[in-house]
This record gives C-alpha cells, structure tokens and sequence, in this order.
C-alpha cells in the first residue's frame, strides 16, 4: 500500500500540472479570428502561452525538486491576482488559482513523503 501511496504522490501534482498547462494554453486561442492577419495571431499567440511557459518551467524543475513546484505555483498564483488587480470574477481565480494551489500542495505532500521515507532509512 505504501508503494501505491508514494507512486500516486509522486505523479498526481506531474500529471495535473501537465493537464493544466493544456487547461491553460486553450485559452490563448481566442487570438484567432478572421479579421487579424495571420501573423499578428500567431504573435499574440505566443504571448498568451507566456503562463504555460512558466508553469512548464516550473513542472520541468519540479520533477526534480518538489519544492520549486510547492513555491513556483504560489507564485503563478499571486501573480495572477496581482496581474489581474484581483478584479476578475470569483470563478476565474477559482478556476485558475484552484488547480495551482492544489498541484502546489501536492508537490508539498510529496516532498514531505520523500524526507519521511529517506528519515525512516536512516534510523
């Protein structure tokens, strides 16, 4: 059971991280549209993807350190309220801050497995 438990800590915050980030990048679509040139678009496009650049960036060191995932997730977070001057709707930071906090807490709740299995080595 412990094998399954620390199987599913290690991949649960990867695997929702990785859906977030296609979460996240659908919404730099809305950039296309019949009347902006072809080029334009695909400019604004990138831009709207800097976010998934980040929270990718964040995943890829995560992977090897959870706690850059624990503390880079916060910060995505706090960046977007502070982006946004907290004016948005409730269900936009519920759906967009939601799923990085608890992608965060994850990584956190996998650290924390990690130095309780190499403590228990240990001793």
């Amino acid at each position: 059971m412990k094998q399954v438990r620390k199987k599913l800590l290690f991949w649960a915050p990867r695997i929702l991280c990785i859906l977030f980030a296609l979460f996240v990048s659908v919404f730099a679509f809305d950039v296309f549209s019949p009347d902006v040139p072809f080029g334009r678009a695909i400019t604004g496009f990138l831009v709207h993807l800097i976010p998934v650049y980040l929270l990718i960036g964040i995943l890829i060191l995560a992977w090897r350190w959870e706690w850059i995932g624990v503390v880079g997730t916060i910060i995505l977070s706090a960046l977007y309220i502070f982006m946004t001057k907290a004016s948005e709707h409730w269900l936009a930071y519920l759906s967009l801050i939601g799923p990085m906090l608890l992608i965060g807490l994850l990584f956190l709740f996998a650290r924390i497995a990690k130095v309780n299995s190499r403590l228990r080595k240990d001793s």
